[in-house]
């Protein structure tokens, strides 16, 4: 189990300020292994968010209602959805009615992708926590904000 003074080599002047602190590094370590886990499936984090937002609106969405619902509210979704266009995970559909709209569908070649990705990231990122404790941390995180 992770210590974050000794992690860092730090003392803190409050429990505030550490948690506060742990709360920052540990965001970064789920980064760190949510890029190793993707990295296989060519993919980033953030692009497999917006791959379960079309997969889970089971139609066509403009960009900004993506962009509403990710995550990681990244500057750059346009530029991931180019990638995952690229790709031929998604695909842009134009509006008939309005030339300056376009809606977002994953293509059978996501869903394939979303299929071929195991689910247990996240539980594995949790495992040290009970549901009991996984609950607690989630309040409180709420409460935070």
């Amino acid at each position: 189990m992770g210590d974050l003074a000794k992690d860092i080599n730090s003392k803190f002047e409050s429990n505030r300020i550490k948690a506060l602190l742990n709360i920052i590094y540990t965001a970064n370590w789920i980064t760190s292994c949510q890029n190793e886990f993707f990295k296989p499936f060519g993919i980033s984090p953030q692009q497999y968010n917006i791959l379960r937002i079309l997969r889970g609106a089971n139609t066509a969405l403009n960009v900004q209602t993506i962009k509403d619902r990710m995550l990681e509210r990244a500057p750059n979704a346009t530029r991931l959805m180019d990638k995952l266009c690229a790709k031929g995970y998604i695909e842009r559909l134009p509006s008939e009615e309005d030339r300056r709209v376009v809606k977002i569908v994953i293509t059978q070649e996501g869903l394939k992708l979303l299929n071929e990705i195991p689910k247990n990231l996240n539980r594995d990122l949790l495992k040290n926590l009970s549901e009991e404790e996984a609950e607690q941390l989630s309040n409180l995180l709420d409460k935070m904000r």
